[in-house]
């Protein structure tokens, strides 16, 4: 079922399995009948260990301590978190209440952190104190000074004035907050006949989540997904890696994205597999560590983090022979680099996947017993219910092998952005999700990411949108134009680029830019490399061509011109 349809580049997953239509609670309520003694989730940096039991008892107090402070079905709950034991709870109390998660980047800085917030309405935001350079608490009181003097759970500010309450992670909470400790003991012995009532009325096809992800145009979207949608494509993931309850997965990827949630502990819970967390961020030695310590059998992340573990200088001293499977997404991985994880890592079974947050997000996954050739030149082959084609300019579908645009259709795709129904019209139309990147489909069913048909570039498995950076660029006082790309770079794939224009008369170093980002992005969206010029080249409609500008500072930094 899942070769091209009439030698036309079309396929349909297999659908000899029927689809779960369930809600999250009541998915994990017969996964703690089924796993209840095994071993949940491991804290490698906190030594918390939690089995199936442990875990549903503790959200089931998370779910109580949030009815009691005023969260209901339907509210937006934002967490603003690195890879916390408590974003594990928060992801699946949420859920049982029917409360809709909002992942918030935690590489956000202030403006984009009050984008997300105001967008989604967020009433309640669960927040760390802190993570890496970056301090939480006084960005949100930069945003929200009005917590000085509220009265935890009350808050009433002007930027953002659906915001009521905020709970800290850890520590005594700041003035207007209230600790996730004391929303966890208003849960005490959970009412555990209310919150089934409340489970009881929820519908799988429920908004759930809403994970921010930028457009083209620069400004965020909320892709928003339902319990249905991201419990069956955590299936799917899980069964193309053949996970059993016997098995570990190890999770370095962030929990904010999709990876992480989805396709790490959703797909894990769905078997019963032991979730580790090697800790808050990703760390190479530390996610070595975990590896080994718990025998995991599974691994995620993007090429570039397997890379950093197999270039770690103490990585031979770690005995890796439990390792099997897992899932490598994000960027095109190197045929080097599978074939350094597979043999040093013991990863025999690596998995490939594509997809996008709109999708919930894999569409796409390689097989374990696929040859490791078409491990690297493809992304596998099309999930179970779901439906892909490629299409040319004009909305034909193309036939074998051409290239086009790639669309996909099933219960993956989003409910749509939230809040965006002009977005949601332009990128989902008959059922189809417009995903941008262009594609071939070979006569076997197999799909090759070819490019993008927008300026997205991919950033160590972060996706970077030029158009939301060249509008900030811009607001800067000494600069007229800028234009920003994608240049090839070994360890990343690709690095941010961007060539400036100055206003007359002003002087601006490329640190001095960087650093002025840095106050006001993400920093894998701060431009690496940075080009001060007179003008820029353009079409004969005066449009900018930036495949003229990326050739033009290939040849300057010495980086080979791409094909």
């Amino acid at each position: 079922m899942t070769r091209p349809i009439n030698g036309l580049s079309h396929v349909k997953g297999s659908t000899a399995r029927p689809l779960i239509n369930a809600t999250i609670p009541g998915f994990m309520a017969e996964v703690r009948r089924r796993y209840g003694d095994r071993v949940a989730a491991v804290f490698s940096q906190t030594g918390e260990r939690w089995s199936y039991h442990d875990l549903m008892r503790r959200v089931d107090r998370l779910a109580a301590g949030l009815l009691s402070i005023g969260v209901y079905k339907g509210d937006r709950v934002g967490i603003w978190s690195p890879n916390r034991p408590e974003w594990v709870l928060a992801q699946f109390a949420t859920a049982r209440i029917g409360a809709i998660l909002v992942n918030i980047n935690p590489s956000y800085q202030s403006a984009e952190l009050h984008y997300a917030l105001h967008h989604a309405g967020v009433s309640t935001l669960i927040t760390a104190p802190r993570f890496r350079d970056s301090d939480y608490l006084a960005k949100l009181q930069e945003l929200a000074p009005e917590l000085a003097t509220a009265r935890p759970g009350h808050l009433q500010s002007e930027k953002l004035p659906k915001l009521r309450r905020v709970i800290q992670l850890g520590g005594d909470p700041m003035p207007g907050a209230m600790s996730f400790d004391e929303v966890m003991s208003r849960g005490g012995a959970a009412p555990k006949a209310r919150l089934d009532g409340i489970t009881a009325g929820l519908s799988p096809d429920d908004a759930i989540n809403i994970q921010f992800t930028s457009g083209t145009t620069g400004r965020p979207k909320g892709a928003t997904l339902s319990h249905r949608s991201i419990i069956n494509n955590a299936i799917s993931s899980a069964r193309a890696m053949r996970l059993t309850p016997d098995d570990a997965l190890c999770i370095p990827v962030p929990l904010y994205h999709c990876f992480g949630m989805v396709l790490g502990n959703l797909a894990a819970v769905s078997y019963g597999v032991k979730m580790v967390f090697p800790g808050e961020g990703f760390d190479p030695l530390a996610t070595l560590k975990a590896v080994e310590a718990e025998g995991c059998t599974a691994l995620h992340g993007v090429p570039t983090m397997f890379a950093a573990m197999l270039d770690h200088p103490d990585f031979d001293r770690f005995d890796l022979r439990s390792l099997r499977t897992g899932i490598m997404a994000g960027s095109i991985c190197p045929a080097p680099l599978m074939k350094r994880v597979m043999e040093g890592m013991h990863c025999r079974d690596i998995t490939i996947g594509y997809g996008m947050t709109e999708t919930s997000p894999i569409s796409f996954q390689t097989a374990p017993d696929d040859p490791p050739a078409r491990r690297v030149s493809t992304v596998g082959r099309v999930q179970p219910h779901v439906e892909c084609k490629v299409i040319d300019t004009e909305g034909r579908t193309l036939p074998v092998g051409q290239q086009g645009q790639l669309l996909t259709k099933g219960y993956l795709v989003m409910k749509g952005y939230w809040n965006d129904p002009e977005f949601t019209a332009e990128a989902i139309r008959d059922g189809w999700m417009h995903t941008g990147d262009l594609a071939t489909i070979d006569a076997e069913g197999y799909c090759q990411i070819t490019g993008r048909a927008g300026d997205m570039l991919i950033r160590g498995g972060e996706n970077v949108y030029p158009a939301e950076i060249e509008e900030l660029l811009v607001t800067h006082p000494d600069i007229a134009q800028a234009q920003v790309f994608g240049l090839p770079d070994a360890r990343l794939g690709e690095e941010v680029a961007a060539w400036i224009i100055l206003r007359p008369g002003a002087a601006l170093t490329a640190e001095a830019l960087q650093d002025w980002c840095r106050e006001r992005i993400a920093r894998f969206k701060v431009p690496r490399h940075i080009r001060f010029a007179d003008d820029m080249p353009l079409t004969a409609t005066g449009k900018p061509q930036k495949f003229r500008m990326r050739d033009m500072m290939c040849q300057d930094l010495g980086i080979a011109i791409p094909s």
